[in-house]
């Protein structure tokens, strides 16, 4: 079976066990505070698993995209080193929420594997929770009975709390899992050691391939358990195992999910996988890598210096770095596997084709910036080495090279090969120690201590925000939160008009008004789809009806802003081209940002066309149109706009001002007239293929012509109020130049005066043409006679003291036969003579300078400097 064939083999078998097929999510997570990326299977329905929304089906499967570069047994720079752990990886499973459990998970995973599929049953063990004596919990004899219709007693094993209990965070639903294991072993090799002894111990030939989680508990924030009121079914299975299995392989990268990939590499390289292992763990890097950078570009994720977007630069980086010292590669590369990706996988993902130039563009652009700091880096290290070796020592600081890794991307295995090359090693011990207290900082900064929610009343939120401002309702729920020792308060409402920090706009603020109190609410997130709104102290009086209020001056500069971004959508498509994508927005009271995919800068009258295109829409005062829950095949129909990256559901919202229709969740004017007016301030590049225009809108626009107006008025009144300004500007400017050139010619001529007085007064000692002064002319000036005389006379030693502008200064200079022949360096000598000017400086062999505070003090430097020298 191919990989394409097997994928489909276990989602129409679970389908016809009653199981909706859905499709993956995207591998970068939005709106979570808790995940950057989907890591799991599960993350996509972690809201139905909290119970914060109901599920679609209570049987679901699917292939789902996830992205782990941490974690258990995975590390991203051991990657590509052994035969079984990606970076991005696809992810078979099947859920019940509330629906089957232990029984049927079970007997349906054997059914697969072993009906189906045909693998040898000898080859399968399954492992189940040991129990947890000081958590009370026992063995999970249940499913051990399960598999005891289908394994005997020697291949069902029990297993420990860190691989047999599964737990989706710190607190939260958790409970026993099952895990498959297979021996790929030869028949010799089993004979000798059974397979038993070899699980969970890390043997790259037995390995887990499937994880039946039975999710039956909730984590309370003092640890305790207590049963889940629905239980969960969560199992996952590697899908690119599961290919080494049914294609016979001992390695995941020997299959067809990853050998085109390879074979391209091998061509642009000249290598051949199989021949020289350096080059195989590089050639598997690659071909890893390129599938996590294209897929996560795809769903929306650019590489960037911050959180998401760094993980995927540094995953990138590290593919161009194996690529550069183990492939010959010089110059960028990856962006030209993509259509063999494309061609493998564009038919299971078709987001790869559809944003094939995008993904292409930015991973080129990636490569050549990397390409360049990995040529500085390499230089940065060859002084490094030289610096150390001058030190009398052949080992590189950990420190330095520590800096190397977190600034240049420099693992330490490149940076010890470099080293080796030139018969030097690296501090090993001080590289750990600077990576752990930065993995420290990192977790510091992250960690959250979250309480468990104490619940008033059982029930859902439902936004009214769309309609209302102000809404009766009650608090369902509320718990406490501290992060970086800042402790704040989240509150659950039943009915909410505060939106909830999504797709771009910022959450509301507002307050909670009852008959006892009011509570200020400084913001509304959204986790796991639930709105939370976040406050500095609780209701005293928690369970009293109240009036949730929001700050509307701050919601309608949103919502006119929120709207402002489609019409600009539009606007860009019309004029620039319907190639034009939103790949990114920010939506704030104060100001609207809009990233979109377009391949060179906006012109001036590009923007110009645009901004008076959406402010025509503006005075047109186009009314808006609400389609709600609008079946998606209707959306589409309609021509409604859906963003890539973006996961939706069978019933959408639809927000339409005439021939701007887009797929949104967001706040909106009733009206385009209530934006006023919009003001385009800047457009820029903020990676390959994307621009970012930055807007204002309404009384913010009206502020800026203000501003301008005023800055005009105090312009006038400088050119005596000039009809004219910019002739008078023009004017100034040209007499301005003029006077510049005058005062440029005056300085050259005196210059050479003060260089023929020099010369004039010139002495020889000890074999040396001494140059010496005080002269009132500016730096450059000085710096050029410097560089004429020691250029002009063998064994020239000059020194001129300088004051221009109330500052002393000392320059040096010295001719080279003095530097090669008698050691001369002026820069060491010149930190000493600028003591006597209070002052410091320094300089190269040839030429140095220093500056300093006692002008009193030059006479006396200048003959201390040439007195060091000779």
């Amino acid at each position: 079976m191919t990989a394409n064939e097997i994928r489909d083999s276990f989602k129409k078998f679970f389908e016809s066990k009653g199981h909706l097929i859905v499709p993956s999510a995207p591998m970068v997570i939005k709106d979570d505070p808790t995940l950057m990326f989907t890591n799991a299977g599960m993350n996509q329905f972690k809201d139905i698993i909290l119970g914060n929304r109901p599920a679609v089906s209570k049987r679901c499967t699917d292939s789902q995209k996830c992205l782990r570069v941490s974690g258990k047994h995975n590390d991203l720079e051991e990657v590509g080193h052994d035969t079984y752990h990606h970076t991005m990886f696809e992810m078979l499973g099947n859920w019940s929420f509330g629906d089957y459990f232990k029984k049927e998970a079970i007997e349906w995973a054997w059914e697969y594997l072993v009906d189906v599929l045909k693998i040898d049953k000898t080859n399968l063990y399954a492992t189940v929770f040991e129990g947890a004596q000081e958590e009370g919990l026992e063995r999970d004899n249940e499913a051990a009975a399960i598999w005891a219709q289908f394994l005997p007693e020697d291949h069902i094993l029990n297993g420990n709390k860190h691989d047999n209990f599964w737990e989706m965070g710190a607190t939260g639903p958790c409970g026993p899992c099952s895990e498959i294991h297979i021996d790929l072993r030869p028949e010799e090799e089993k004979a000798k050691v059974p397979g038993r002894e070899l699980v969970n111990k890390d043997n790259p030939l037995v390995i887990e391939i499937w994880n039946l989680v039975f999710m039956q508990y909730n984590r309370k924030a003092d640890q305790s358990l207590e049963p889940l009121p629905a239980k969960v079914i969560d199992t996952g299975m590697g899908f690119e195992r599961l290919c080494a299995v049914m294609q016979g392989k001992r390695s995941n990268y020997d299959t067809d999910v990853f050998q085109p990939i390879i074979k391209v590499i091998g061509e642009l390289s000249g290598c051949q996988y199989g021949e020289d292992p350096k080059k195989d763990v590089a050639m598997r890097v690659v071909a890893d890598h390129l599938r996590t950078i294209a897929f996560s570009i795809a769903d929306g994720q650019l590489p960037s210096n911050a959180k998401a977007g760094y993980v995927i630069r540094r995953i990138l980086r590290r593919a161009v770095r194996y690529g550069y010292t183990f492939l010959g590669q010089k110059e960028a590369f990856m962006y030209k596997l993509l259509p063999v990706l494309i061609q493998e996988m564009g038919g299971t993902y078709p987001e790869l084709e559809a944003q094939k130039v995008l993904i292409s563009k930015v991973m080129k652009e990636e490569e050549d910036s990397f390409l360049r700091t990995l040529e500085t880096g390499i230089r940065l290290l060859d002084r490094v080495m030289e610096e150390t070796k001058a030190a009398g020592s052949n080992t590189i600081n950990g420190v330095q090279a520590f800096t190397l890794f977190d600034t240049y991307g420099f693992p330490l295995d490149l940076t010890e090969l470099i080293c080796r090359e030139n018969g030097m090693t690296v501090d090993e011990e001080a590289f750990n120690a600077e990576m752990q207290k930065q993995k420290e900082r990192a977790r510091n900064a992250a960690s959250v201590e979250t309480g468990d929610w104490v619940v008033l009343k059982e029930g859902e939120t439902e936004f009214v925000g769309w309609d209302y401002t102000e809404y009766e309702c009650q608090i369902l729920k509320y718990r406490q939160v501290t992060q970086k020792k800042q402790t704040l308060f989240q509150i659950v409402l039943d009915k909410t008009p505060f939106y909830a920090e999504m797709g771009g706009q910022v959450g509301d603020r507002g307050v909670l008004c009852s008959e006892f109190e009011t509570i200020e609410i400084i913001d509304t997130k959204r986790e796991n789809n639930l709105p939370i709104h976040l406050c500095k102290q609780l209701p005293q009086h928690p369970e009293a009806p109240f009036m949730a209020c929001v700050d509307v001056d701050l919601r309608n500069a949103s919502a006119a802003n929120h709207t402002a971004t489609h019409l600009l959508d539009q606007a860009l498509r019309e004029v620039l081209g319907t190639h034009v994508e939103q790949k990114g927005s920010l939506v704030t009271p104060e100001y609207l940002r809009f990233d979109f995919s377009h391949f060179q800068k906006v012109t001036d009258e590009e923007l110009r066309e645009v901004e008076r295109k959406v402010n025509a829409k503006i005075r047109a005062n186009i009314p808006l149109q609400d389609h709600r829950d609008m079946p998606i095949e209707e959306a589409k129909e309609l021509g409604a706009i859906a963003l890539f990256g973006e996961k939706y559901g069978d019933k959408v919202r639809v927000v339409q001002f005439a021939d701007s229709v887009e797929f949104c969740g967001g706040c909106h004017v009733s009206a385009t007239g209530k934006i006023g007016m919009v003001k385009i301030m800047s457009e820029s590049s903020v990676a390959a293929g994307i621009r970012r225009i930055e807007a204002i809108t309404g009384e913010k626009v009206e502020n800026m012509l203000y501003t301008i107006e005023d800055t005009l008025a105090e312009l006038k009144g400088m050119f005596n109020n000039a009809p004219d300004v910019k002739a008078a500007v023009i004017k100034a400017i040209e007499e301005n130049s003029a006077l510049k050139k005058q005062m440029d010619d005056m300085v050259r001529e005196k210059a050479a005066q003060a260089k023929q007085q020099l010369i004039q007064n010139s002495t020889l000692a000890n074999g040396m043409h001494i140059f010496k002064g005080i002269l009132p002319l500016p730096a450059d000036a000085i710096k050029d006679i410097a560089f004429q005389l020691r250029a002009e006379q063998e064994n020239a030693l000059v020194v001129i003291g300088s004051v221009f502008d109330n500052k002393p200064m000392l320059t040096a200079a010295a001719s080279d036969s003095l530097v090669k022949e008698q050691g001369v360096h002026v820069g060491k000598a010149i930190r000493e003579a600028a003591k006597l000017i209070q002052g410091g400086g320094g300089g190269q062999p040839h030429f140095a300078t220093a500056g300093g505070k006692n002008a009193d003090g030059l006479s006396a430097a200048v003959d201390k400097l040439i007195e060091l020298v000779c």
